[in-house]
Formats: structure tokens, sequence, C-alpha cells
């Protein structure tokens, strides 16, 4: 079973009470009672959109006070602190806490059922996903012993039933084969049918939720649902530029000399940038904004990798802009409406690019973003808790 190990400190940053907890029903009532003499505890999570996930949800649904600690920030604080950086839980959680009671700024999570609900569906079309591709890789092989050298490319279920019913092998290894192709088959067809279900289902969730993300050309339900799950408060992003540092649409600066050029960042949210790159295959293919755009970069002598590079900022920076408008939509707050009468449209902006003027090789600035939900006062005690793996 895994292990949590949590360390107390106050705001001199002693260490006033430490633990080691199991993460079951009885190891969680334990931990929340050691903590019990301190009610104006905050607790500080490091890699709360990872490992520390589970547990910074359940402490948000009993209505603790949970922040987010960077994995970088307490790497540094446990450098400081010890002036090496082995790792230890005791390390660990000290450095976490530390990080919570020096730094102010520090992203304050909350519980959105909805959006908690709208990453386990996202979750799970992933796996269907997954495992569609592997039915079908396993029906083409099959169907490629069925029939030799009439390999079809990009096979789908009704055109996988169509081989097969014309396929009559005498021989026991080709029934045999034939049979678990039909079995394949069966299961590629609900498989398909489970991943069309989810993706009623995250539309819907989508819509009822306000987000207008599905607006923008080659964002559909599944690309919404997940940006949505994964971004949380859009507030915590200071502009867009930070915001497309976290998807790794930013290129980086690789300049040497006179010679001014950009790599390609393979930092950041690479699920996201997945989400995008889809995004952006999808605009390429129909007559949009964003493909206009991308031949213009090839027409500038741009490589095709280099303009898709062009055009998945553009798309960030568009999303970045739309899950502003939808914040303040919901806050009530007034949206100034374009000529077309639709909220923030305006005739300076597409879905190809949020920002008339952006530029595909700005970068990052520095500084914190504002959090939405007021930050923690952290009068007497700040909690660590760290997430530990199962005791070998």
């Amino acid at each position: 079973m895994a292990k949590v190990f949590i360390g107390v400190v106050d705001q001199r940053e002693r260490v006033v009470a430490t633990g080691r907890f199991g993460t079951d029903k009885v190891g969680y009532a334990a931990m929340r009672k050691h903590v019990h003499a301190w009610p104006e505890r905050v607790w500080a999570v490091e890699g709360s959109n990872g490992a520390g996930r589970p547990l910074a949800q359940r402490l948000l649904a009993n209505g603790e006070h949970v922040v987010d600690v960077p994995a970088k920030l307490s790497a540094r604080a446990r450098l400081f602190d010890t002036g090496h950086n082995r790792k230890t839980d005791a390390h660990d959680a000290h450095a976490v806490a530390v990080v919570a009671v020096r730094t102010s700024g520090l992203r304050v999570l909350s519980y959105d059922a909805e959006l908690e609900v709208l990453r386990i569906l996202a979750d799970r079309r992933e796996e269907l996903t997954r495992a569609r591709v592997q039915a079908v890789n396993r029906l083409q092989r099959l169907l490629s012993e069925l029939r030799p050298g009439k390999a079809k490319k990009d096979l789908t279920a009704l055109q996988a039933k169509t081989i097969l019913a014309s396929v009559r092998p005498r021989d026991l290894a080709g029934k045999t084969r034939r049979r678990l192709a039909a079995e394949q088959l069966t299961d590629l067809v609900g498989i398909e049918k489970k991943i069309k279900s989810l993706t009623k289902e995250l539309k819907a969730l989508v819509l009822a939720r306000g987000s207008t993300l599905m607006e923008l050309p080659g964002v559909g339900p599944v690309v919404a649902a997940r940006v949505l799950a994964d971004v949380g408060d859009v507030a915590r992003f200071a502009n867009r530029n930070r915001f497309a540092s976290w998807t790794g649409t930013a290129p980086i600066e690789a300049s040497s000399g006179e010679i001014v050029r950009h790599r390609l960042s393979r930092a950041g949210n690479r699920r996201m940038n997945h989400m995008i790159h889809i995004a952006a295959a999808t605009q390429i293919r129909l007559e949009t904004p964003g493909r206009a755009y991308y031949r213009r970069k090839l027409a500038a002598a741009k490589t095709r990798a280099e303009a898709m590079r062009c055009l998945e900022r553009r798309i960030s920076d568009a999303i970045y802009r739309q899950l502003l408008i939808d914040a303040r939509a919901g806050l009530g707050e007034q949206v100034e409406a374009g000529p077309g009468g639709h909220r923030g449209a305006s005739h300076q902006s597409s879905a190809a690019g949020s920002h008339p003027h952006t530029g595909t090789s700005d970068q990052p600035l520095p500084g914190p973003a504002h959090p939405t939900l007021p930050a923690p006062v952290l009068t007497r005690k700040t909690v660590d808790s760290r997430p530990l793996q199962p005791a070998s």
C-alpha cells in the first residue's frame, strides 16, 4: 500500500510534527486527525496534477485549503536547506513546506466536480482510443494472413466486415485465423461504440459548463474537454505567453551570433500539446483561416514542421483567449461583442490566432499568475504532504 509522509512547520519554518500514513480510508482519517491541533492549517502538495492529485482532491473535497508547490521550487529549497540534492522523505516534506511559507502567489487549488468528471471521462476515452488502435492492428495482421498482399490502410470496422465476409478458408489454420479475426472485429465494434458514446457525453458536459471552445475550428468535444480538465483555472496563467509555455507551443530561442532561429520546445504539458496538434491538423484539412495561415508560412519558405509549429502557437493563443472570455462570462462581466454579434468576436481575430499581432517567436514572460481564489493565510502552521511509492 502506498504511503504519504507529512511534515508540519510553523511560520518560522520549524518542524513541529511529522508522520507517515497510508492512503487508504483509515490512514487518511489518521492523517487528518494528526493535524487537528492546527485549525488554520494550509496543505502544500507537490505535483497536484500528477502523483499528488488523488490526495489533493480528497483534501479539497473535505474543505481543506490546498496550494500547489512546483517540483522545481521544492528542489531548490531542498538544495539550499541541506547543501545537497539527495532526496529523503523528511527533506522533501520540509522543502515543500518551506516553499509554501516563503512563496506568495502559489496556485490555490479548488475542488470542481464537473472538471473532475471531464478529466475522468477524457482519460477513459484516451484509453479506449489506444485499445482501438491495438484492436485494428491485430485485425490487420490476421486479415493480411488470410488475404496475402491485399492489406488495407486505415482499416475501419465496416471494411473489415466486408473483407471477412469474402474469405472462406478451408484449411484448419485459415479457419482459426478467420474465427480470431471475427472476435477481434466484435471487440473493435464494441470499442468504437463506447468511444462514440463517451464523445457524445463529453460534448454535453462541455456545453453544460458554458464553454465556447468548440466554436474554434478544429476543437471538438475531446479537445475541449481535455483543455478544460487540464487547465482548470485559466487565471493561473499570467498571459498568453505563459499559457503557450505550458502547452509546449512557445519556441525556444537557439540563436548563435547573427543567426537568429528558434527550436521546438519539448517542455510543458505534452498531452495538451497533442490536443493542439490535433486541432492544427484538422484546420489544415479544412477551409479555415488556419489553413490559409499555414499556406502563407509555407510560401514564406518555412518547412512543413515550422509552419505547423507556427499554427499551433496561434491556436494556443486562441484557446487562451476563449478561456478568458468564458471565465469573464461566468463571473458575469461584460464582454465586448464583435461585429458578427458573437461574444468576443472581432474583425481582427480568428481561430488561427487570438491576437492579430502574435509573433511566432513570443517567449514566456516571468512573473507569477494571480489566482482567482484568495491566497491562503499562513497564520500558524503549514502542512506538507508528499505521496510515496509503495514499500518494496
